[in-house]
């Protein structure tokens, strides 16, 4: 592993990066995200929504898995505010959260394809 020679702290850097760096409650929530992103269930489940809505028996035949155990992979999404959901009649419709989702989503295929 490549690791310095000798210990030299660069007081000026190391000030800066901590004045720049969000707080602690913010780095845990971001790991939760990726700590959820992280599951295959999960990332399949939010690939799915990338170009569309769909409702759990939709995604439950997309990711060959169970009705209820899509709903409860998509009740973790929804805590973590990565997927939202809405009522038309009976059926529940999940879509991604937001543009920052979808963003992060985008971000992370083009660097696996590139």
């Amino acid at each position: 592993m490549n690791v310095c020679a000798e210990k030299c702290i660069n007081e000026n850097r190391v000030k800066k990066t901590l004045k720049i760096l969000p707080p602690q409650e913010d780095i845990s929530q971001m790991a939760e995200i990726f700590k959820a992103l992280s599951d295959p269930s999960r990332l399949k489940i939010v690939l799915a929504l990338l170009s569309q809505e769909h409702c759990v028996c939709d995604i439950a035949v997309i990711c060959n898995q169970t009705d209820s155990a899509i709903s409860h992979q998509l009740r973790i999404l929804r805590t973590l505010k990565i997927v939202k959901n809405r009522r038309e009649g009976k059926i529940i419709y999940y879509s991604l959260n937001d543009d920052h989702v979808i963003s992060l989503i985008n971000m992370s295929l083009d660097h696996v394809r590139h």
